[in-house]
């Protein structure tokens, strides 16, 4: 098993970091754990006592075969790396890192690049899920970009001890291609949503009976089933703000393509507006908000105990 051979770096142990890090605490990984908040790492380390946390000093990695960075964006991500006190130059030629944070795969070939001056590799693993909190239970999915056939045969079975879906998509910097290209899949049926939650309510309809409707016809996405299937609860663990930056990544994706499409600017104007209407650390289906705002209606929200007694609206 990985477990035995591999030793493990693990930097950041947030909403995502922390259960993809537990997946392999239990099973039997000896992880060495570093977390901007260091409370994180002991109770990390209290859960999973074959584990270890680590300091913030560069050289903690020195005897790791593989770190994994979980980090908000992939400036943070080079900075931890590449950084005055970036963990690289410590690190044994023939280590991997593995980036399973949301990055611009452009950014990522370039790190990629100066990490091979250093002989080590650079492989990408962002993660998505097909359903809330499928990252608590082992059920990820990554997608992994490698340009080292050698590095991704070494890392395959960890990545596969994280996840129960991996998807080698290419070369280095696929990952983070896929992983952008998904979100923004995903933020249309967002938007879509909004509008027609606010249009239905103007118009008499019931918006959580919408989303019911929805969650049995050809509207049916992660939104209606998920993140916004009991309206304004807003608690899906995922940030506003992290949506808007995946937009932006996504739109200059699009456009270093060399393919036009007005859908990504859209979407980053109402998404931005949103952001500006919002708490810091909002969750991302707030975005809602703004939607009401520009249709002068508030979204109700329905008492589903009430309504299945037969005492709320129907």
């Amino acid at each position: 098993m990985a477990s035995d051979t591999l030793s493990v770096g693990w930097i950041g142990l947030g909403n995502a970091g922390y259960p993809m890090a537990a997946c392999l605490g239990k099973k039997g990984y000896r992880l060495v754990v570093r977390d901007a908040d260091p409370e994180r790492g002991v109770k990390f380390v209290e859960e999973y006592p074959k584990s270890r946390a680590a300091t913030m000093a560069a050289d903690c990695f020195t005897d790791c075969d593989v770190v994994v960075t979980m980090l908000p964006n992939g400036r943070v991500v080079r900075e931890v790396v590449l950084g005055e006190n970036g963990i690289a130059k410590h690190m044994r030629a023939g280590s991997v890192v593995i980036d399973t944070s949301s990055s611009s795969p452009f950014d990522t070939r370039e790190l990629g690049a100066e990490l091979e001056k250093l002989s080590i590799d650079l492989v990408d693993s962002p993660i998505t899920q097909e359903q809330l909190h499928a990252i608590d239970t082992g059920g990820a999915t990554l997608m992994v970009g490698s340009d080292s056939p050698k590095a991704l045969e070494k890392v395959l079975p960890l990545l596969k001890d994280m996840s129960s879906h991996v998807f080698p998509m290419g070369s280095l910097g696929a990952g983070h291609t896929m992983k952008t290209l998904n979100n923004y899949v995903s933020v249309g049926s967002i938007i879509a949503l909004c509008d027609a939650l606010v249009t239905g309510q103007k118009l008499g309809l019931d918006p959580q009976t919408m989303i019911d409707v929805m969650n049995v016809g050809t509207g049916v996405n992660f939104s209606t089933k998920y993140s916004m299937s009991n309206l304004k609860s807003y608690d899906s663990g995922y940030q506003l703000e992290l949506l808007v930056k995946d937009v932006r990544i996504a739109k200059d994706v699009m456009e270093k393509s060399g393919f036009q499409s007005e859908l990504p600017g859209l979407a980053l104007k109402y998404l931005e507006d949103s952001l500006k209407l919002v708490e810091k650390g909002a969750c991302h289906s707030e975005c809602l908000t703004s939607w009401e705002q520009r249709a002068g209606v508030e979204i109700q929200k329905t008492d589903r105990d009430k309504k299945a007694n037969g005492t709320g609206s129907g």
